[in-house]
């Protein structure tokens, strides 16, 4: 090649990185990235995968698993935020589904129990859907109900005790089983990313979303029924978290009202800002939202496997979560782009 075409590729070259730099997942893979990269230096074996009596063991394995119900919860926060809304309710709504479905598993068997959680978390999204959408609470304080009431619920259910199951075997497939070499958790979490997916670019929904989001009157004002899509994305976001509850009761063989689902609200909102969610609304991305929580779960991951003291391990997060969403942030891309 000679200098002039080498002059002009080099251009070329710059603008198509900038370019991929640009990209709404650009920079949450990047963190992703740099979070294994550091992870594979730091801790032995850390990339090393086996195959054991046909199933595929290894820590990038057990972070995907580990990271299943949050990306669940994150799926359903992402609609949410992207209508300026919040759920704050999510850890409470994965305790009572647990709950509901480790108290009725021994007599009513495995099906029966999980529709009636999953009709648990439906009802715990209608009553947080109205309160929305109907009577115009703010989302904060709508969720902060719930969020309060339904993990004292889950409690009273189990008299403040934890239930253990011990059977049938068929309730811990969903959190525990493997499917074609995998956990099945990652079957679950791919078919409801797929649904969703399929739900905001093949139909008007993600459209509606995103216009309540950017401008909730002016999308009222062009006909859209702001309140119907309001009141869905938080019924769509409390079975996304009943499910989550399912998974985390069956992998654990117990429910635990008053810890399952601690705080995982705030992993869920977190999640969704990581992908490069929007609190505002109108900008979402739920291939975002996914990188999102498992960057949450590979940091929580490689710091307990670098033995990082418990009374640490909050602030090292802390730390490098601010790191990632700093980058993200309009102030650096513009300081950037100067």
């Amino acid at each position: 090649m000679n200098s002039p075409d080498l002059a002009m590729s080099t251009p070329r070259a710059a603008s198509a990185a900038s370019k991929a730099w640009r990209h709404p997942l650009a920079r949450p893979l990047a963190a992703l990235a740099l979070l294994l990269a550091v992870a594979a230096v730091c801790v032995p074996g850390f990339l090393h995968l086996e195959i054991k009596d046909g199933h595929l063991y290894g820590s990038l394995v057990d972070i995907l698993h580990r990271a299943a119900p949050l990306m669940l919860a994150a799926l359903g926060m992402t609609l949410v935020i992207a209508t300026r809304g919040i759920d704050v309710s999510v850890g409470a709504i994965v305790a009572i589904a647990g709950t509901v479905a480790c108290a009725l598993v021994g007599t009513q068997g495995v099906v029966l129990a999980f529709a009636a959680a999953l009709g648990a978390a439906l009802l715990c999204g209608l009553w947080n859907g109205l309160l929305v959408s109907a009577l115009g609470l703010q989302p904060i304080i709508a969720t902060l109900i719930l969020m309060v009431a339904g993990r004292g619920l889950a409690q009273l259910l189990t008299d403040g005790q934890i239930l253990t199951v011990y059977e049938p075997a068929g309730f811990f497939w969903l959190g525990g089983g493997w499917l074609l070499g995998l956990p099945v958790s990652l079957f679950v979490v791919a078919t409801v990313a797929g649904l969703t997916a399929l739900l905001m670019k093949r139909t008007a929904l993600g459209l509606f979303i995103q216009t309540v989001g950017i401008n909730p009157v002016a999308a009222r004002l062009a006909g859209v029924r702001t309140a119907a899509v309001v009141f869905f994305v938080y019924v769509y976001c409390s079975l996304g978290a009943g499910l989550a509850g399912l998974m985390i009761s069956s992998n654990i063989k117990s429910a635990d009202a008053n810890n399952a689902g601690l705080l995982l609200e705030l992993d869920a909102i977190l999640a969704v800002t990581l992908g490069g969610g929007q609190l505002s609304g109108g900008r979402f991305s739920l291939a975002g939202s996914l990188i999102g929580a498992l960057i949450i779960q590979t940091l929580t991951s490689t710091i307990y496997a670098l033995g990082v003291p418990p009374q640490v391990t909050m602030v090292v997060k802390a730390v490098v979560v601010f790191a990632v969403c700093i980058s993200q942030s309009p102030f650096w891309s513009t300081r950037r782009s100067a």
